[in-house]
């Protein structure tokens, strides 16, 4: 109970100031928010360690809105390279069968359990490693690359080219 009164204290306290350090360079306000949010959980069970718990926080603050630049830059980049090749795509044909090749790589992730299709999506899209994605669904790292390796083979499986007649 005294643990949550003084999260609370740490929150009422330094909540306001931290957003408007991190809006400092992020725009959204609800970005800068969510920046605090993520940084403060992050910090809090390690404030004990930091012999300036206060500047601790402000620089664990500080780190966390430079990540989610990093991450936001990132993923811009690679929604600018997604669009330049879809513009760079000119043949119809082309573009008929990049369709409907995704709609089966769709219908065939579909057929994978749950736990499969995240770690797909994490380690070919997010491009995460193994220790990554175990820390993010919280299992052994052996666990999500096993996850990885399964889903392969089933996706290979079902996406193996018909033979032309």
């Amino acid at each position: 109970m005294a643990e949550d009164s003084e999260w609370d204290a740490w929150l009422t306290r330094h909540a306001a100031n931290l957003v408007l350090l991190v809006h400092q360079r992020i725009d959204r306000r609800g970005d800068a928010e969510d920046v605090v949010q993520e940084a403060f959980l992050r910090f809090w069970p390690s404030r004990h360690k930091a012999i300036d718990p206060v500047a601790y926080l402000y620089g664990h603050v500080r780190q966390c809105a430079q990540d989610w630049q990093r991450q936001n830059r990132r993923r811009a980049r690679r929604e600018e390279m997604a669009a330049q090749s879809e513009r760079a795509e000119s043949s119809v044909f082309e573009a008929i069968e990049n369709n409907e090749r995704k709609r089966i790589i769709e219908a065939t992730m579909q057929t994978l359990s749950a736990e499969q299709r995240e770690v797909v999506v994490m380690k070919i899209w997010g491009e995460l490693t193994f220790p990554q994605i175990a820390a993010v669904l919280g299992v052994p790292t052996d666990t999500a690359a096993s996850r990885y390796r399964y889903a392969l083979q089933n996706l290979a499986k079902q996406l193996v080219p018909e033979p032309k007649r």
